[in-house]
């Protein structure tokens, strides 16, 4: 099993995550400033986003906020972006989890999606890519992606979504530790990074190794 693309990874934990050994890995800070997970900054404006159903059309906007979200000058084309090309390809795609954010301007400044995992042959959701634009990010734009994934995962009767990453920006969320429930993480490495946020629908006898669409294991 492969390391998720370090930037799902807590930044505390880039080190553990480096996908080639001896490969240089960025500090926090570095990091930190392409992180579309964070929190709005303490001042920063937030802006008024619409969440809707990703429609066809906004393929091409999604697939360059990805890039543009986590592009660095010696990966023009980051492995998010080619992760999300071959999950729109997967069984596990699922359509009606895929959303996108709309700024004032009716133009896309961000995307999450959660696709079909597994527990043994029990369905789950995985959450990831979720990506902000540069320009939009730390406003509040991921906060609204994921309540609204979140909520239509629980409105379809899934019954838990996993991913990796900062368990302090997850917990607002539900997020626990994978392990409270059962659940363990397709690398035990990942520890208190490997989140679940239980629904609605969720049984606690569902327990057992969690197992990703088929393009996280090769990309």
């Amino acid at each position: 099993m492969r390391p998720l693309p370090r930037q799902w990874q807590h930044p505390d934990r880039t080190r553990a995550f480096g996908r080639k050994a001896g490969r240089a890995i960025p500090q926090f800070t570095a990091w930190r400033t392409r992180n579309p997970f964070a929190a709005p900054r303490l001042g920063a404006q937030t802006v008024p986003v619409l969440i809707r159903r990703e429609t066809p059309a906004d393929a091409p906007a999604v697939r360059a906020v990805t890039a543009a979200a986590f592009a660095k000058p010696e990966t023009p084309v980051p492995v998010e972006a080619t992760l999300l090309d071959e999950l729109r390809t997967c069984d596990g795609w699922l359509p009606e989890l895929s959303f996108v954010a709309l700024s004032g301007k009716d133009e896309v400044v961000g995307h999450v999606v959660c696709t079909r995992g597994h527990v043994g042959t029990a369905p789950a959701l995985g959450l990831g890519p979720l990506s902000v634009h540069p320009d939009h990010q730390r406003r509040g734009v991921g906060l609204a992606l994921v309540h609204t994934v979140l909520g239509a995962a629980d409105a379809l009767g899934e019954p838990f979504v996993a991913l990796l990453g900062s368990p302090a920006y997850y917990g607002r969320y539900g997020f626990r530790t994978s392990t409270h429930y059962g659940i363990t993480a397709p690398d035990p490495s990942w520890g208190e990074y490997f989140q679940v946020r239980t629904l609605t629908a969720h049984d606690p006898a569902l327990r057992g190794v969690f197992t990703y669409a088929e393009p996280f294991e090769r990309i």
